[in-house]
């Protein structure tokens, strides 16, 4: 969480998160991507079997660490809890384009937008597997 904090403040010292509405708004925003998701024939097939309560819970906070809220993950966990996922660069950009597709329908501005992905990219090299294409 040590990225560009000062891009994630929005007003006078208002971070993304508290902008739109803290925790309940990104649980609807993330909901709303794995609605997307599931669908994708992409990356849905990396949720079959998959607890999507526990998961959207845990993606709410993580999300919300990203944008200014509590909580933090380390490059380590995040790394560790994708490991065996074999998530290529192909699905990294399919979940990237559904989740600024939710946070638009949630109302989210463009600029802020472009910094929530930005902040996503930003953990590409350690979700996406090393020996994916």
């Amino acid at each position: 969480m040590l990225f560009v904090v000062d891009a994630l403040v929005c007003g006078v010292g208002q971070t993304i998160y508290e902008r739109y509405g803290g925790f309940k708004t990104i649980s609807r925003i993330v909901m709303t991507f794995y609605e997307m998701a599931l669908d994708s024939d992409q990356i849905g097939s990396h949720f079959e079997d998959i607890d999507m309560p526990r998961l959207i819970d845990h993606q709410t906070k993580f999300v919300s660490s990203m944008v200014g809220g509590p909580a933090s993950f380390s490059d380590e966990r995040i790394e560790a809890v994708h490991r065996h996922l074999n998530i290529s660069h192909a699905d990294f950009d399919e979940m990237a384009e559904l989740f600024a597709e939710a946070l638009s329908m949630h109302g989210m501005e463009d600029s802020h937008i472009k910094i929530v992905l930005q902040a996503i990219e930003s953990k590409r090299a350690i979700i996406v597997a090393r020996d994916a294409a």
